[in-house]
């Protein structure tokens, strides 16, 4: 399911980069076009219009994060990729934070609900251990061949 996933994506950004100056697709290293080429579906039909923006068009979400992962790495300026690292480093401390929260061991015992149980001692009565007449004379006849 997840290969099918992402053999759509590289069709769909296949189809995209026709759409770019030859000058930007030249920045894109050959092996990933191949590995695009290699990966995506032959027969699967997207039709994109350059005149309307990504998120108007039918673009799948992991299209759109291969585009995006094209343009930090080889189109954006030394400024957009700073930017854009700093916010993706921002996004990654703030969800691991949120798991910390979420998970925390601490969190997860002192938000339990407590209920007010009242625990009566009911009072236990002390049984005697009495040996019975067998186990009396067993142990009788084991202490006689200890002192030997």
């Amino acid at each position: 399911m997840e290969n099918m996933e992402y053999a759509i994506a590289y069709s769909e950004v296949l189809e995209i980069l026709k759409y770019i100056s030859l000058d930007e697709y030249s920045k894109i290293p050959s092996d990933k076009i191949k590995m695009f080429e290699e990966n995506a579906i032959k027969d699967y039909q997207f039709n994109y219009n350059p005149n309307l923006t990504l998120n108007e068009q039918n673009v799948s979400k992991r299209a759109k994060a291969i585009i995006a992962i094209l343009f930090r790495d080889y189109w954006a300026t030394d400024i957009q990729r700073e930017k854009i690292e700093t916010k993706q480093k921002y996004d990654r401390i703030k969800i691991e934070d949120e798991k910390k929260e979420k998970y925390n061991p601490d969190n997860i015992f002192n938000n339990r609900k407590t209920e007010n149980v009242e625990t009566v001692a009911e009072p236990v009565a002390m049984i005697e251990y009495r040996e019975s007449f067998f186990s009396r004379i067993i142990n009788k006849i084991k202490n006689i061949f200890r002192r030997k």
